[in-house]
């Protein structure tokens, strides 16, 4: 796929997976990553489908602020599309109830967040 082409079908698939998390998260969504990094001249847009996952510092990332957790929306190979920052346990448990009813399945593997 040429490049702008899968630019803009993963940005289409970002503004959706904002979308989502702004709705759930009182609008406090931030876009993330819009192309697949495959360290080639091939360029692929992040997936379609929407997994969830919850990033802390166990997870080898070091955050900037204590309050606890990185949401992040993301597709099957974990290129979150969506973050949210500074998400707390109670609030972690809220989004939690509200991906289950929503059908959504969370992301057990490694996340990619942006730099």
């Amino acid at each position: 796929m040429q490049y702008f082409q899968a630019l803009k079908l993963g940005q289409k698939r970002v503004a959706a997976a904002r979308e989502y998390l702004n709705k759930i998260t009182n609008g406090k969504a931030m876009p993330a990553l819009a192309l697949r990094d495959n360290k080639t001249n091939v360029w692929d847009p992040v997936g379609e489908e929407n997994l969830y996952a919850f990033v802390d510092e166990t997870a080898g990332f070091v955050l900037t602020d204590t309050s606890g957790y990185i949401l992040a929306l993301v597709d099957k190979n974990g290129i979150s599309k969506s973050i949210v920052q500074g998400v707390t346990q109670v609030q972690k448990q809220q989004f939690e109830k509200a991906f289950h009813s929503d059908n959504i399945e969370e992301f057990k593997g490694k996340v990619i967040l942006p730099v």
